[in-house]
């Protein structure tokens, strides 16, 4: 399927299917799933990276128990607004993973969501040695957060407007 527009989620949601986020790091892939009503995003135990075919099938067994319907896939994004190696990872893995699979991937800016995540973790109180365990997933979390975030507000927003015809 490929990458898809965040406002065209809704569609593929519908059934109960909910919506994971990942963050992927070279040795993890950080995963996060929402709730049935798409409103909380809840972490997932990492995924040890090892290669493509076998992190692929890890992933998808671990979203398919989760009823997942559409991935949003965290693009690292330079604070300049460029992209860099980092995101041309993300977009390849996208690419190898429409070969594996039909869902289809948001990809979400996630400038800072690390170090929020990490700021999240070190006010519960977790230890350094904790936090290197849980950041992939909590940042996941954190990406996914504001994807729900977002199709809250696209669910609610009046639909009115230069871009909406009156009642549409």
């Amino acid at each position: 399927m490929g990458i898809i527009a965040i406002e065209d989620l809704p569609a593929r949601l519908e059934g109960g299917r909910t919506l994971a986020g990942l963050d992927l790091g070279d040795k993890t892939i950080g995963v996060a799933v929402s709730d049935r009503g798409l409103s909380f995003a809840h972490p997932r135990p990492v995924i040890l990276r090892k290669k493509f075919s076998l992190d692929a099938a890890a992933l998808l067994a671990q979203l398919q128990k989760d009823n997942i319907g559409a991935i949003v896939l965290g693009l690292p994004i330079n604070m300049d607004g460029s992209e860099g190696p980092r995101a041309q990872k993300s977009r390849a893995f996208v690419r190898n993973m429409a070969g594996v699979t039909d869902l289809p991937f948001v990809l979400w800016d996630e400038r800072l969501s690390t170090v929020a995540a990490e700021r999240t973790l070190i006010e519960m109180d977790f230890s350094r040695a904790k936090r290197a365990g849980k950041i992939d997933s909590a940042a996941a979390a954190f990406i996914l957060q504001g994807a729900l975030d977002r199709l809250q507000s696209l669910g609610s927003s009046d639909r009115t407007g230069p871009d909406f015809p009156s009642g549409a």
